[in-house]
């Protein structure tokens, strides 16, 4: 997959309550702001890719395209994008502000992989991380954008599941969202 044939699309319009703070604007042990940081690692595995922000602009990159999140979950951020996008790269990887875990070399392996098990873009790769389907971190078909646009699913697994989907078996960190307060003492104190 190149930089042509990628975006990305980043949820960050969460309420964050758990966490007192908006989470895509929490600091990054790696600098900048947990959002900023994932465009970093998107950049550097794709240069030049779209990017689009679903929520809330991100303190560290103002500069970046941010489409409304409804503030009805992921699945109505994603058919309200959809309803309005017009790049269109093969893929999208809709990723979240609290999967901080990522690495350029986990995002350019998991974008092998799932180029590997779908070559034609024809499903929405996800990961089976735990037991449990993962819609976030997983690579989207642009082609999908008048299905999403229609949908009725208010739950990104109930919309994921709805849709063609090939799911990979995950076991890396990346899959592990950050939720608590407690959570991102560990995180932080891990990295």
């Amino acid at each position: 997959m190149t930089s042509g044939e990628a975006g990305l699309l980043l949820l960050s319009g969460g309420r964050s309550r758990r966490m007192g703070a908006a989470k895509h604007a929490l600091t990054h042990p790696d600098g900048g702001s947990w959002g900023g940081y994932l465009v970093r690692v998107f950049e550097s595995v794709f240069p030049g890719a779209p990017i689009r922000v679903l929520g809330a602009l991100l303190p560290d990159r103002p500069d970046l395209p941010v489409f409304d999140d409804p503030r009805q979950g992921p699945a109505a951020a994603l058919r309200t994008w959809a309803l309005t996008e017009a790049a269109s790269p093969r893929r999208w990887w809709v990723v979240a502000c609290d999967q901080v875990r990522w690495t350029p070399a986990r995002l350019e392996a998991w974008a092998q992989r799932a180029e590997s098990a779908d070559p034609e873009a024809a499903r929405w790769v996800l990961a089976q991380h735990g037991g449990h389907l993962q819609p976030l971190g997983g690579w989207l078909p642009d082609r999908f954008r008048p299905r999403l646009a229609a949908a009725p699913h208010r739950s990104l697994v109930a919309l994921a599941e709805a849709l063609p989907h090939l799911l990979l078996p995950c076991d890396g960190p990346e899959w592990i969202d950050v939720d608590t307060p407690e959570e991102r003492r560990e995180f932080e104190a891990g990295s």
